[in-house]
């Protein structure tokens, strides 16, 4: 397929190196991997990703998501994932195109386009899972073609990549994902109350948080905030912060050098104990066992 090679060969074009690559567009990167990775821990932005080779595995809870180039994935809140790079060679790179998905420019596309007639059957909806998948459409995919030629002339980059990008947000809103854009986009849908909690999650991810304390914040009841919550993230709002803590203290570990001991109560942990235990569940290992493994194997930083 002509197109799919050219989208190909414009994101290997930009992919200076393995991993992640931002581009002179603000909300676009590239990721290439020339091998499959290790499970990777991550956090998830609202993000389109489109595959032109290679193929990932997501796994949020018990649910495992697997896209190649025929299907794309869209995330709607930031939410830990572990994901994995599971087809890829040297001479057929993984290679990906992300978008991160802007609620200001959905939520003017909706209105400028008439596409907000149901906005009130939106609000009510129930969000489910931050993840799905959906078939690449020819009309999608070229559009994702043009968003990228244009890196080549930089000065046509603030005229013609806003063009190409609400395209890439309409074929979206007109297809298999309309409700969940509609959502990140509405300001008094379920998700987006969601994202308010898992805003106010992050703040103060190191401090201990009632539910009370988080339904207000996302003007919901505590029932309907555990609910909708878990719905959306596949975990409570008390796994939500215990991953962001251990995910940030093993950044602590890995790149500012901080022992077990700093690191687990620079983010929240009163017991060293407790903080290794939890830590080598999710990851693994031991801290600095999981630290040593991690700076001999530098794929698996690559983002989620």
């Amino acid at each position: 397929m002509e197109a799919l090679a050219e989208f190909a060969a414009l994101i290997e074009q930009y992919s200076k190196t393995d991993g992640i690559n931002e581009t002179a567009l603000p909300r676009v990167s590239v990721i290439k991997a020339s091998k499959p990775s290790e499970p990777i821990h991550g956090v998830h932005q609202p993000a389109l990703c489109i595959l032109a080779q290679g193929r990932k595995q997501v796994i949020l809870g018990d649910k495992v998501f697997y896209y190649d180039a025929t299907r794309y994935l869209v995330a709607s809140v930031d939410v830990p994932v572990v994901g994995q790079v599971i087809e890829a060679t040297p001479e057929k790179p993984y290679l990906c195109f992300r978008l991160t998905l802007d609620p200001a420019i959905i939520s003017t596309l909706i209105l400028e386009t008439g596409l907000d007639n149901s906005a009130a059957v939106t609000a009510n909806q129930n969000p489910g899972s931050s993840l799905s998948l959906a078939t690449v459409t020819p009309e999608l995919l070229d559009a994702c073609i043009r968003l990228l030629r244009v890196l080549a002339n930089p000065r046509d980059l603030p005229i013609l990549a806003p063009l190409a990008e609400r395209e890439i947000l309409y074929r979206l809103l007109t297809g298999a994902d309309e409700a969940r854009l509609r959502q990140i986009a509405q300001a008094d849908s379920k998700l987006h109350q969601i994202n308010r909690a898992i805003g106010w999650i992050k703040q103060h991810f190191a401090e201990p948080f009632s539910i009370e304390t988080l339904a207000a914040e996302a003007r919901m009841s505590a029932s309907a905030l555990h609910h909708h919550f878990k719905s959306v993230t596949a975990m409570s709002p008390l796994q939500y912060q215990k991953q962001l803590r251990l995910q940030e203290a093993r950044r602590l570990i890995l790149l500012q050098g901080s022992d077990a001991a700093t690191a687990g109560h620079q983010v929240g942990y009163e017991s060293p104990s407790q903080f290794s235990r939890e830590y080598s569940r999710l990851f693994g290992a031991p801290p600095l066992r999981d630290a040593n493994r991690l700076k001999s194997s530098p794929d698996m930083l690559m983002s989620a």
